[in-house]
């Protein structure tokens, strides 16, 4: 498929959450910016910080949004609609409860999985067919503790395992942006 591949990486502005769980996906988005040379500039009408650039020789947007991680739909439509790229151009990085740290996976389309950042994505997209890129982080154990747990830092053993998984992530982009999906998805996914 032709066109720019959106990337958007999903968590929390600001410096207090910088480092917590929640923010997976920003640090997924950091490491592609790094592999492009490339610094992101505000675009306060799409409520996201954005850059087009190349990587590995392909056109892709990368975006981080502006709002709060609950209501990162506004920002992904507002992306979307700018950009005019299809929903199946459009690959969300995101925080995985249900994975433990290490664990990365890639999947086209799906439910929210009770992630309320992405279920705002379905929501405002009126569609779940875009790619993801759900980085382990580990639950706590109960649901009560989950809104503490990914709003606190990972211990320093747990946070080289998502770094590590997340480098693994940055490693297959090359297939991903080729639309090699499927062996993209076998290198990532065998390794764990």
């Amino acid at each position: 498929m032709s066109g720019p591949l959106l990337i958007v990486g999903l968590g929390n502005p600001g410096p207090k959450y910088a480092e917590t769980r929640h923010n997976a996906g920003f640090w997924f988005l950091d490491g592609l910016l790094k592999l492009a040379g490339e610094r992101l500039r505000n675009a306060t009408r799409l409520h996201a910080e954005s850059a087009r650039t190349r990587l590995h020789g392909h056109d892709v947007i990368l975006a981080r949004p502006t709002t709060f991680m609950n209501h990162s739909g506004q920002a992904v439509r507002a992306l979307v609609d700018y950009y005019a790229v299809p929903i199946a151009r459009l690959l969300v990085a995101y925080d995985e409860l249900d994975l433990p740290p290490g664990t990365i996976r890639l999947k086209e389309g799906g439910g929210h999985g009770g992630h309320n950042g992405v279920r705002d994505i379905c929501q405002h997209l009126g569609e779940p067919g875009f790619l993801r890129l759900r980085i382990g982080i580990g639950h706590p154990g109960h649901r009560d503790a989950v809104t503490r747990y990914v709003l606190s830092r990972s211990p320093v053993a747990q946070r080289a395992e998502i770094d590590t998984s997340i480098d693994r992530a940055l490693a297959v982009m090359p297939l991903v942006l080729e639309d090699r999906l499927q062996d993209a998805m076998t290198t990532l996914h065998t390794r764990d």
